[in-house]
């Protein structure tokens, strides 16, 4: 029987990642100490998704352990010895680095770095799957040049989207974006330097039906949540026309493995819906509005985040290229859909 170490395992990649490895067989080790809940409050508390996981799962055992303890990591592979790892434990926001920049680094950073030492002493040839963020190219995407539609920013070209070419230099990542790069090119380098099958996957808006969304994080599944709580929803800049392309976390976990059944050293891709799962703003809100047949109040703010992309859309060429079996299965609408019936429904009270 396979075994598999996963980072963030209450959180939105990583409990999809141990239902669909516990579904094929693979006994799963899940580290998850329900840091979001910390950094979000209540609205970030995965405790109702780990509880999900253990009455749905098989083979999953749960270690309340914290990446940023290098002697807990370094125990926990040891012990479990996997032949697969999923790091995507994070801080994910890059409005709360800004204000918590230490718990930032060193979760993102530092908690990686732990990580891949661990796997590098004790199961080198193990697999190792980094979640990474369209963050590392900071604002760099901005500088393209846009036309402005009815509901919607454009690339005036043309172009299918943001390839893995793009600059990471001299650009404003924000902090977390900073933290988010250090790590990526940290899984690079343990990958070129030490020979071990690492991948970055530079992630657009990843979502799904358990995602624990908060107004910091969590773009399409806090829209729906907006619409179940009545919530105010604060549209930051740019009339609420930015475009972000989403995928949800079933085909993550479904690129994860593409990579996993066939490795290569230091892998680079840029991972999210493409074109066709690509929504505005507001375009999310109105469609949401008529999802669950209710009004979302918006609140405009006009400043922008700083650092926030204008219009991305992820380039999938070099994946498709690299594994032309893996597709997106999943559409923006089947998504949508998903996300108004999951939010409707009762969760635990910490959720």
């Amino acid at each position: 029987m396979k075994t598999a170490l996963v980072t963030g395992s209450s959180g939105l990649i990583g409990s999809e990642m141990v239902s669909f490895l516990d579904e094929r067989g693979w006994r799963v080790h899940g580290v998850d100490n329900n840091m979001r809940g910390d950094f979000f409050g209540p609205h970030g508390d995965t405790t109702w998704n780990l509880e999900r996981l253990v009455s749905t799962t098989r083979r999953f055992e749960h270690h309340d352990l914290d990446v940023r303890d290098r002697a807990a990591m370094t125990r926990i592979v040891a012990e479990t010895k996997p032949d697969l790892v999923v790091h995507a434990a994070g801080q994910p926001s890059h409005d709360l680095a800004a204000q918590r920049p230490f718990d930032d680094f060193d979760v993102n950073a530092v908690g990686t770095l732990n990580l891949l030492e661990a796997v590098r002493a004790h199961t080198a040839e193990a697999p190792f799957a980094f979640l990474s963020t369209n963050k590392v190219y900071g604002d760099a995407p901005n500088e393209l040049e846009l036309v402005e539609l009815e509901t919607r920013w454009e690339y005036a070209d043309g172009r299918d989207g943001i390839d893995e070419t793009m600059r990471i230099d001299t650009t404003m990542h924000s902090l977390f974006g900073a933290s988010k790069l250090a790590a990526d090119v940290l899984v690079q380098e343990y990958g070129r330097y030490f020979g071990m099958p690492t991948v970055c996957f530079r992630g657009a808006p990843l979502t799904g039906p358990n995602h624990s969304a908060a107004e910091l994080h969590g773009f399409l599944a806090y829209v729906a949540r907006a619409a179940r709580e009545g919530l105010v929803y604060r549209i930051f800049g740019y009339k609420g026309k930015q475009v972000r392309d989403n995928i949800h976390s079933y085909d993550v976990c479904t690129a994860i493995m593409a990579f996993a059944e066939s490795p290569t050293v230091a892998a680079v891709y840029n991972l999210g819906g493409g074109r066709a799962n690509s929504i505005s703003v507001i375009e999310a809100i109105d469609r949401f509005e008529e999802l669950v047949g209710r009004r979302i109040e918006r609140q405009y703010v006009e400043e922008a985040r700083r650092g926030d992309h204008i219009c991305y859309i992820s380039d999938l060429g070099r994946f498709r290229a690299d594994y032309p079996e893996w597709e997106v299965s999943i559409s923006l609408e089947e998504i949508l859909a998903e996300l108004a019936e999951a939010q409707a429904r009762p969760r635990s009270k910490t959720a």
